[in-house]
């Protein structure tokens, strides 16, 4: 069995990675360069597909920038400090207009191409941050569409899978499942505004002598604060403060 993963080298992909692998399937995992401002995302997406054996990762130029519209992708400040109950209320900023239906149309063209049934995504419903197309009556709607605008849909030779395995986890549950299935956190990078500090640390991903900072305080990083201390774990992240 074959799965595409969509995959930005945060908790919740990871976890999707991890929840796929203990499933049996072959992990193809899928990454995007899509002009956000956090691009380091991408090689803690590299590493997390090496740690779990991805067949293959692949990583799709996309210049979202071209219409900015996002705080990722454009000269818009990231919400800081912003409580819980603020971030339920509304769509953030940072809400980049269609990514996951962008990212969900290259992952359907290439599991096509795979003859591969499922593709997983890392969306929750509970800890979403007011995203709309991290909702499940979303993803399921693309599904439907996957199987209408497919060859191998209408051939009936596949039918396509978006599978959601956290849609209705907390941030602390998925921290619990992917501890279960052996995720290493430190691989994965939740910041919006991450910083390199210089520390007597060596990594290929990047500067010498230097390691990755979450900001801490982007919605992301409390979020992820959160997610870890309702989860009874130790946080392994590194945070500006």
């Amino acid at each position: 069995m074959k799965a595409v993963v969509l995959s930005s080298g945060g908790i919740d992909s990871t976890t999707a990675i991890a929840i796929a692998k203990s499933e049996g399937y072959e992990i193809y995992s899928l990454s995007f360069n899509y002009g956000q401002r956090h691009k380091i995302e991408l090689e803690m997406a590299k590493k997390v597909a090496g740690f779990f054996g991805a067949a293959k990762h692949i990583i799709i130029d996309i210049d979202l920038r071209k219409f900015g519209g996002s705080a990722l992708t454009a000269d818009i400040d990231v919400p800081k400090d912003r409580h819980i109950e603020e971030m339920a209320s509304g769509i953030p900023v940072t809400y980049v207009p269609a990514r996951n239906t962008i990212f969900l149309s290259f992952a359907l063209a290439w599991a096509e191409v795979l003859n591969a049934d499922a593709i997983f995504i890392g969306v929750n419903a509970l800890d979403y941050s007011g995203y709309p197309d991290c909702r499940p009556e979303y993803i399921k709607a693309f599904e439907n569409m996957a199987n209408l605008a497919t060859k191998a849909g209408v051939e009936e030779k596949i039918r396509f899978k978006i599978k959601m395995p956290l849609i209705n986890m907390t941030k602390a549950e998925i921290i619990k499942k992917g501890r279960e299935l052996g995720v290493d956190y430190n691989l994965t990078l939740s910041c919006y505004d991450p910083q390199l500090a210089t520390l007597p640390f060596s990594s290929e991903l990047q500067t010498p002598d230097s390691k990755l900072i979450h900001c801490g305080r982007c919605d992301s990083c409390l979020l992820r604060k959160k997610g870890f201390k309702e989860a009874g774990i130790k946080d392994p992240t590194r945070y500006a403060e």
